[in-house]
């Protein structure tokens, strides 16, 4: 079995989507969803599966219960991520329920399996297995104990990291985690992480911050209106191609791959940004998270469209 060039290591959930509710309900009340979803969700799941979509080789590390491995398996199949790299034990697997108007949407869930997550990641065997991929991405609150055991091993062997923790409050306010974006090479917030980040509220304040804290690589996600980075003192900005958005669900995540992507094949800086941006946006384009996620001839014909060739 060859080493994947990325291993996704994150929380894995079955995402239930309802959309196209005129109103929130009232206590007691109940009103009828016009669309239903069910997916494979989390970041991680996603990230993997829109790199194996642009033709990458990944494995997916998490927690699933045995009695969702058949689904799993089946759907994962469609995008070319194998299963050898979930855990598949007794339990319930994540779960989130997904609901939305079309002003705003909310989430119920319940963590399950992703419990014992951090605890995976301290076994030699997983670190092991880490480093031989070319690139290792956490969508995930990194525990500090975990950063402390697999970071350095990873730098050790050359392996790049990036981290997308989401949206965490508990985690991106704690001073203690300044160690971790320190020892990772790619930290990938949005514009509400980063400001949580730094207890500030705009992108330049972020790039202050990572000036500050000797950060190598400040990159912030911008939603509809792209993305910034800040490299060797100057600032880019870039922004999506034009698309008709019907979901935005991990969007952020397909973001990561499209920037993974470029970073492996040593694209500039730049390019990475608008890859990740092409990604980010085409996948907003059906509902769920993975149906809308380009293959590369359509990234490429879509970055030749946009930023010319």
């Amino acid at each position: 079995m060859s080493d994947p060039d990325v291993i996704i290591v994150g929380e894995i959930y079955i995402d239930h989507v309802m959309s196209g509710f005129e109103r929130w309900p009232q206590p007691g009340e109940e009103i009828v969803s016009e669309r239903y979803t069910r997916e494979i969700g989390g970041g991680a799941a996603i990230t993997a599966c829109a790199l194996a979509r642009l033709g990458r080789s990944v494995e997916l590390a998490g927690f699933i219960g045995v009695d969702d491995k058949a689904w799993f398996e089946r759907r994962l199949a469609e995008f070319g991520v194998p299963t050898r790299g979930l855990r598949v034990v007794a339990g319930a697997t994540g779960v989130t329920l997904s609901v939305s108007t079309r002003e705003d949407r909310s989430f119920f869930t319940h963590a399950g399996l992703n419990l014992l997550l951090e605890k995976e990641l301290l076994a030699d065997e997983f670190v092991a297995r880490a480093t031989g991929a070319r690139h290792v991405h956490f969508a995930m609150p990194l525990a500090q104990a975990a950063a402390q055991k697999l970071l350095p091993a990873l730098a050790a062997v050359g392996c790049t990291t990036s981290l997308d923790v989401g949206y965490q409050p508990r985690w991106l306010t704690d001073e203690a985690n300044h160690a971790i974006c320190q020892a990772v090479d790619y930290v990938l917030p949005n514009e509400k992480e980063a400001a949580l980040l730094t207890q500030s509220h705009s992108p330049e304040d972020y790039f202050r911050f990572a000036r500050k804290l000797g950060l190598p690589n400040a990159i912030v996600k911008l939603g509809a209106k792209g993305a910034m980075a800040c490299a060797n003192g100057a600032t880019i900005a870039v922004a999506p191609p034009a698309v008709t958005a019907i979901d935005s669900t991990g969007s952020g995540d397909a973001f990561d791959a499209g920037f993974i992507d470029a970073l492996l094949d040593g694209a500039e800086l730049e390019q990475r940004l608008r890859r990740a941006c092409i990604c980010g946006a085409l996948s907003t384009r059906a509902a769920g998270a993975l149906a809308g996620l380009p293959d590369r001839h359509e990234l490429w014909s879509t970055y030749e469209q946009t930023y010319g060739s």
